[in-house]
């Protein structure tokens, strides 16, 4: 009799540690958004120096989706993403108009260049980028495009009409669209001894230069500001509104903006901090 109450009162304590093992919560997944960007963001180097701070501070994941601001936009209007962070602001401006966004913030600022081979074939060097285009047009000189509906691809084909320049009619052999990102543009780029326009901080933080060098900056039109949105849970519920707001709220931070202005190569700033203060 001793022995069939001890098995039955050993059955029942096990049957009550099962039953508290199912009912015990689940462990939490550790919190993740997905930040659809432009490959000069990630190439340049500059989300290796601050995913690493954020995530520290948020205990928030990020993965990013290095495209080109026209792919990247389109993989946010199809509930691929959290968050854009992008450099075209026409094209930011229909994404708002579209309902995909409710709000843009400046998050920082650099410049694109035109750079090309030191011994410049196509007379293209000074301060005047339209001019250089139209030089490097009229020479045929050999140009890289990225061709991939990329912020800088944008400023590009903006550059061509600013300067005259009929692209369709005009381009032959000596216009080379790559359809790739700004690395992989600079290194045929390279190889080729051509043109292309660039992003400065993607540009110094590639190293397989050879014989290209700047040629144009410091015109105006060369300014390539950078904007952050949610994407709007009202169009994709699927979102992480809460955890991309607290990525946004970072980047704009105090603590956020200096983390951008302190990413230097060779002492050298990429990015300008420019969140309304």
């Amino acid at each position: 009799m001793d022995l069939l109450r001890r098995r039955f009162v050993a059955h029942g304590v096990l049957a009550a540690l099962g039953l508290l093992v199912g009912l015990a919560p689940a462990r939490a997944e550790p919190a993740s958004i997905i930040v659809a960007s432009t490959t000069s963001t990630e190439q340049s180097g500059l989300f290796k120096h601050l995913l690493p701070l954020f995530e520290a501070k948020s205990g928030i994941t990020v993965k990013v989706v290095a495209l080109g601001t026209g792919q990247a936009l389109d993989a946010a209007r199809r509930g691929d993403a959290d968050v854009v962070l992008v450099h075209d602001r026409p094209a930011e401006e229909k994404f708002l108009s579209e309902g995909f966004a409710t709000k843009r913030q400046d998050v920082m600022y650099n410049d694109f260049v035109l750079v090309g081979p030191k011994a410049d074939p196509a007379g293209a060097k000074g301060d005047d980028v339209s001019a250089a285009f139209g030089k490097i047009a009229a020479a045929q000189a050999t140009f890289v495009s990225r061709g991939d509906r990329s912020g800088t691809h944008s400023a590009e084909l903006r550059t061509w009409k600013e300067a005259g320049v009929d692209l369709p009619a005009v381009k032959g052999a000596w216009y080379r669209d790559v359809g790739q990102g700004m690395g992989p543009a600079l290194n045929a780029a390279s190889a080729l001894d051509a043109y292309i326009l660039a992003d400065r901080g993607t540009w110094l933080s590639f190293k397989n230069r050879g014989n290209l060098a700047i040629l144009v900056e410091g015109d105006k039109r060369l300014f390539n500001p950078y904007g952050v949105m949610l994407v709007n849970p009202a169009k994709h519920p699927t979102v992480k509104a809460k955890e991309g707001q607290v990525f946004i709220d970072w980047l704009i931070s105090p603590e956020g903006q200096a983390a951008i202005a302190s990413y230097k190569i060779g002492g050298e700033q990429l990015f300008f901090p420019s969140a309304a203060r």
